[in-house]
């Protein structure tokens, strides 16, 4: 068993952790993307933003239903939330120190799966409910979809 980064000198520490996972650098990456997608959503429903660029037509619709709110909130500001969260663990487990560290690979895969099934509650709402599709939204879920998938190999590792 290895020693912990913070017992080693500076060096080994470094060499120890100096290669984070890539795929913890591909979920910052996404995790960025998703932000940047959930603040212009966020910012059409607070009214900052005036049209909101859609090619499906659907993202009016849905944008404006009643399932556009969850506990009180924009859920485009709950992406906000979650992508803020998942970037922020990820770039921390990019850093040597925190990057062998097992809770950064347990968070990522929590807040992921959490995201992830969200997504796809509003994906089904989207579906069934307000038969309308929001491009903006899929993209966030397939974003999500990769961040989730991107996430497992740190479990393995994490053992």
């Amino acid at each position: 068993m290895s020693a912990h980064p913070a017992d080693l000198p500076a060096d080994e520490a470094y060499a120890e952790y100096a290669d984070p996972p890539r795929s913890r650098m591909g979920v910052a990456l996404l995790s960025l993307l998703g932000l940047m997608l959930a603040t212009y959503l966020t910012l059409y429903k607070l009214g900052y933003i005036g049209e909101l660029k859609c090619t499906t037509g659907g993202c009016e619709k849905v944008q404006t239903s009643e399932w556009a709110y969850f506990l009180g909130m924009p859920v485009a500001a709950w992406g906000v939330v979650g992508y803020l969260l998942l970037l922020g663990v990820s770039m921390l487990g990019l850093q040597p120190r925190w990057a062998g560290e097992r809770w950064v690979a347990l968070a990522l895969f929590g807040l992921a799966a959490v995201g992830l099934a969200f997504s796809g509650y509003l994906t089904m709402l989207e579906a069934r409910v307000i038969h309308a599709w929001c491009q903006w939204c899929v993209v966030s879920a397939v974003l999500m979809t990769l961040i989730f998938l991107l996430s497992i190999p740190g479990l393995r590792r994490a053992r």
